[in-house]
């Protein structure tokens, strides 16, 4: 956040609007601890050399949280922002999975992001981001709440770190199953087993992937996604290990956690450029 958030909210709490002052009061509150925060905790981490982490891009899990079809839609428009950021900076973005919704909108997403000091930017990025707008399906003009679970794991994807994350697991401690596909794919999807889910049994982690008609892709990106997870792992135990202070401030895959609240009531034509303000 920045501190002309914190102002723009402050001024949002005279607005003649009763609905509007109550959302911002609440958001108001989030912000001010949020921003405390930053400056009493954050701030002076920021001091401190940069880690191992600094070259690493990312990986993003995205689903929807409460809402129903209003979060899908979101969850839609959140991949769209952080693919067209990454354009913006000048990094590539891979789309590697993917489950749409009928109706519009998305149920999952996996997005790739690649380029140096990803994830040290957006590992922030992990936690429940909240929208209240009014749906266009909402004939009374109500404001609903949705939200999105967001989740950004480190991927090392030929960085220093490679080496280690090579290290990540044996071959014998994970279980490969194939299976055929499920949801719309024609006859393709009823014949072939392309589909892939992969098991760590250590920790119980489980990949499934069967966005592409080939087996091997869907093993070879199911394996990239294990990977990272095992990666993000590894990275929260190091840190628990050296610093209890920071154990607290880096983000883990808690749903509970909200990361920001996108409001859209009285914009006429909302977009996303402030949230790139944001992260800029």
């Amino acid at each position: 956040m920045t501190h002309g958030s914190l102002i723009e909210t402050a001024e949002l709490l005279e607005d003649e609007n009763p609905s509007i002052r109550a959302l911002a009061s609440e958001e108001y509150e989030t912000l001010l601890k949020t921003y405390n925060n930053i400056l009493g905790e954050t701030f002076p981490l920021l001091l401190v050399p940069s880690s191992k982490t600094n070259n690493l891009s990312a990986l993003f899990e995205i689903k929807p949280g409460v809402g129903g079809s209003e979060a899908s839609l979101f969850l839609a428009d959140l991949l769209r922002m952080y693919i067209r950021f990454a354009h913006i900076r000048g990094w590539s973005s891979k789309l590697l999975a993917k489950e749409e919704r009928e109706g519009g909108g998305m149920k999952n997403a996996i997005l790739e992001i690649i380029g140096e000091g990803v994830y040290d930017l957006l590992r922030w990025e992990s936690g429940v981001h909240r929208v209240q707008r009014v749906p266009a399906t909402e004939s009374g003009g109500r404001v609903h709440t949705s939200t999105v679970q967001v989740v950004v794991l480190p991927t090392s994807n030929g960085s220093d770190f490679h080496n280690d994350s090579d290290k990540l697991y044996d071959e014998k401690d994970v279980k490969i199953e194939v299976m055929r596909a499920r949801g719309a794919g024609g006859q393709h999807v009823n014949k072939t087993e392309s589909a892939v889910r992969l098991t760590h049994i250590p920790t119980g982690i489980a990949v499934s992937m069967q966005d592409e008609r080939s087996q091997h892709t869907n093993k070879a990106r199911a394996f990239q996604v294990l990977k990272a997870r095992l990666l993000d792992r590894k990275l929260q135990a190091d840190i628990t290990e050296r610093r209890e202070t920071r154990r607290n401030l880096v983000k883990s895959a808690d749903r509970s956690e909200k990361i920001r609240t996108y409001h859209f009531v009285q914009v006429k034509n909302p977009t996303f450029l402030f949230i790139f303000n944001w992260l800029t």
